[in-house]
């Protein structure tokens, strides 16, 4: 036979059964919550990264590039026109430069 206690412990272990489940419920919805926040994180910093990637990447090949090579032969590729190289010193009868100071103290 039944009795009202062991019906009274029944439904007290039925409700701490419910809440015990509600709060599981609870407590498997925050973690999906931050499962998925977890997840959109995850997703911008690999986004991050391969975007930092390829900035490095971009740096590293611009400076990287080898500078070309100076040909000593062909480094005056157009003559230097007369007008501006010095000219050959004027000299008078006595073999003095004319239109400058020579300082022969010094």
């Amino acid at each position: 036979m039944v009795s009202v206690t062991s019906v009274d412990t029944l439904r007290n272990a039925v409700a701490i059964a419910e809440r015990k489940v509600q709060q599981d419920r609870t407590r498997v919805d925050q973690d999906a919550s931050r499962l998925e926040d977890s997840r959109q994180q995850l997703s911008k910093d690999q986004e991050e990264l391969s975007t930092r990637q390829k900035q490095t990447r971009q740096a590293e090949s611009a400076s990287a590039a080898p500078p070309a090579t100076v040909r000593l032969d062909q480094a005056i590729a157009t003559p230097v026109p007369p007008d501006i190289l010095p000219r050959a010193p004027q000299l008078n009868a006595q073999g003095q430069t004319v239109g400058r100071l020579i300082n022969i103290v010094a």
